[in-house]
């Protein structure tokens, strides 16, 4: 098989992705290891909501792969009223990643450690917003949080909005040496080109099932061996194709991008007024942060 390379291979925190040219198809393949534990190391969450942040980390990563400049933002926000998660929020951008997770204590304990996802949800969306870079706009999408995953409510958005056919397959492991995610993604563009209008795309095409079940038949365990590449991984999957090719993506690390400097640069075009408002007792105004737990002082 050509295109194939074996040379300096990719284990974690690093993106890759490859193409089936005779397939029409592209794809995102990525593991987080020391990334996902920075990011969960700001919270004391608990196992449930640990997995469900990792799996919606590594989703950010690979819808946020993408986008075409490093200036762009994806932006993943899964939301309810009332629900027990209140609010999800994941973001990429040239390879930083950021998340965290709003959710009701109480509630939770009472649901129990292995709570699916629509007993965390209830009756929820998903939103994914793409910022494009300069003055190239931002377009969104939401979908429902329909079926057993994040995953699965990403495929419907990539098929509802986009008219593109995805196939996404998560799996993650937390245990005494950290947290380990990892997922693929692969979509099929029936003209063979990006950027096109995709009249013919659907679900039954021939080019498409094939792809789908090689894709669909990785093993979770597969995704979460730390001895075995990415480029390994896409071996396995599609040895007899005619051509596979993989390039290297952004390498990955977290992201928070807070800091007094922007806090104050932000709070400050407020007016006066509301200046007095946000202020204590003290003069400061305190800003906290979700992304990494972190309250920021700002004297303005």
């Amino acid at each position: 098989m050509a295109g194939m390379q074996h040379i300096c291979e990719t284990y974690s925190d690093r993106l890759l992705a490859f193409t089936l040219p005779q397939r029409n198809a592209r794809g995102r393949m990525v593991r987080l290891d020391n990334v996902v534990d920075e990011i969960l190391a700001a919270h004391d969450y608990p196992p449930a909501i640990t997995h469900l942040l990792a799996e919606a980390l590594v989703l950010a990563a690979l819808i946020g792969s993408l986008l075409k400049d490093d200036d762009g933002q994806l932006t993943m926000q899964a939301q309810t009223q009332g629900g027990v998660v209140k609010l999800l929020v994941c973001d990429y951008r040239a390879g930083e990643l950021r998340g965290y997770v709003d959710f009701d204590q109480e509630r939770f304990a009472q649901i129990g450690a292995n709570a699916s996802l629509e007993a965390l949800f209830g009756t929820g969306y998903l939103a994914i917003t793409f910022d494009l870079e300069e003055d190239k706009g931002r377009y969104q999408g939401i979908v429902p949080l329909e079926g057993d995953t994040l995953a699965a409510s990403c495929e419907a958005y990539f098929m509802q909005s986009e008219q593109v056919p995805t196939l996404i397959r998560v799996a993650s492991r937390h245990d005494a040496g950290g947290c380990l995610a990892a997922g693929i993604l692969i979509q099929h563009l029936p003209d063979g080109e990006e950027g096109r209008e995709r009249l013919h795309a659907r679900l039954d095409h021939p080019e498409w099932e094939h792809v789908s079940i090689l894709a669909g038949s990785i093993r979770h365990d597969e995704l979460l061996d730390r001895g075995l590449s990415l480029e390994a991984l896409i071996w396995r999957l599609f040895h007899e194709e005619d051509e596979v090719r993989t390039i290297k993506g952004a390498s990955l690390g977290r992201g928070c991008r807070c800091s007094v400097e922007h806090y104050h640069s932000v709070i400050s075009r407020f007016p006066e007024s509301e200046l007095d408002d946000m202020r204590d007792e003290d003069g400061t105004i305190k800003v906290d942060c979700a992304f990494c737990s972190r309250i920021f002082p700002i004297a303005l």
